[in-house]
């Protein structure tokens, strides 16, 4: 009998809504759909509150509104760009200052597809991930292949294992990658060194996706080092993603970033324009803002909202069904695994969602076998802490009160 079938009967059926929700084809569908509960734990985009020092910025709003309408575009882009690679701690992408502003990190995957789908490349693409990027490639008539992300996680055997299972002529990693937190800077320089030794000793086209970079930063356990000098230096060709949108609680006012290498630089950049003409000045004045503070404070406020909730979930989960997988990078969401034979990723969501709490179930983050993920649950950690605390208690009595 599969156990969820001997939960106790004084436990209320699940509605149809929660029922329903399981049948959505995405996970930005699944996240469209917590956006309707009261504890959204899905999307991985800030939903906390405001820190003392960055109420101080809300509070300049009018001012940087003024500024934005007086000033040039390329002024609030400069300081915006300065701001952000200052604090990421790669000065060699400050200093090229080739980097292409757009207002979400997907707009800027979708040129990558472009740029892919212009020459006729298929790619390598790391699995899990989050399975927008997949679809965006998809969309786009770009064939994509899985390398599974244990591929590199021994530095000594990155070349060989990349040798083995990349057939196509580009290699797209999500570094550090949602769900899992795995990072290449596990290995310190060494294994971003093996994976760009491959990709030009093969002529593969690198493609790298940053958009979770920040939380490398101010931590003892991984340092980012200037990673645009190792790529410029190799003679790679490569197109690299930044953004903000999954670090400060912006109400999604946000900016995405491509650097590439000179080679293909002006073939994005003519992509590019294709696309989009600027980011909103305005938004860029208050995200140099955000920046700034963060450099400061050392990504405090951020750090303190993530490591809280990241404590809460890991002890709530202790002595259940699910057990929270340890990050390399203390990124955003919480990776659970679902230790039981019988019980999958979308039963753990479909009760949660029938109690008012919303996860994304691991499916889909296994875009090429979904089933892989079907023992795996993600939690979105950015959240206001009270709030999470409150859900964390409901997913913790759900959890106990099933003869899992």
């Amino acid at each position: 009998m599969n156990p969820l079938q001997s939960q106790p009967r004084s436990h209320p059926p699940v509605t149809e809504a929660a029922s329903a929700a399981t049948a959505l084809p995405d996970l930005t569908q699944h996240e469209i759909e917590a956006l309707r509960t009261r504890y959204n734990l899905a999307d991985a985009h800030t939903h906390q509150r405001q820190s003392d020092r960055q109420r101080g910025i809300i509070a300049d709003l009018p001012k940087l509104w003024y500024e934005a309408e007086r000033g040039l575009q390329a002024t609030s882009e400069q300081r915006f760009t300065e701001a952000f690679f200052r604090l990421q701690r790669q000065p060699t992408a400050l200093a090229r200052n080739k980097t292409m502003l757009s207002y979400a990190a997907s707009i800027s995957t979708m040129v990558v597809g472009m740029f892919l789908k212009q020459r006729h490349m298929a790619v390598t693409l790391i699995e899990p991930c989050f399975d927008n990027l997949y679809d965006v490639l998809a969309n786009l008539d770009v064939a994509a292949y899985p390398i599974d992300e244990s591929a590199l996680h021994a530095a000594d055997r990155i070349y060989q294992e990349l040798e083995r299972r990349v057939r196509t002529d580009a290699l797209f990693l999500v570094d550090p990658n949602n769900p899992t937190g795995f990072t290449l800077l596990r290995h310190g320089r060494r294994g971003f060194e093996e994976v760009v030794r491959f990709c030009k000793d093969q002529q593969k086209v690198l493609v790298l996706d940053f958009c979770f970079a920040s939380f490398t930063l101010f931590d003892s356990a991984v340092t980012r080092f200037d990673v645009y000098e190792l790529l410029e230096n190799s003679g790679v060709t490569y197109l690299a993603i930044e953004d903000t949108g999954k670090t400060w609680p912006v109400q999604d006012a946000k900016c995405a970033m491509i650097t590439t290498s000179d080679d293909i630089r002006e073939a994005v950049h003519n992509l590019h324009t294709s696309v989009l003409l600027n980011v909103s000045p305005f938004t860029l004045n208050v995200l140099t803002r955000y920046l700034r503070d963060a450099a400061e404070e050392q990504l405090a406020s951020v750090r303190d909202v993530l490591d809280g909730n990241r404590d809460l979930i890991r002890e709530a989960l202790d002595g259940t069904v699910l057990e929270c997988q340890e990050p390399v990078a203390k990124v955003s969401v919480a990776w659970a695994r679902i230790n039981h034979p019988l019980v999958k990723a979308l039963d753990v969501q479909r009760l949660l969602y029938a109690r008012g709490v919303y996860v994304l179930p691991g499916r889909y983050f296994y875009w090429s076998e979904p089933s892989k993920g079907d023992a795996y649950v993600r939690f979105a950690l950015a959240r206001d802490p009270q709030m999470f605390a409150d859900a964390v208690a409901i997913i913790r009595k759900v959890l106990n009160r099933h003869a899992f």
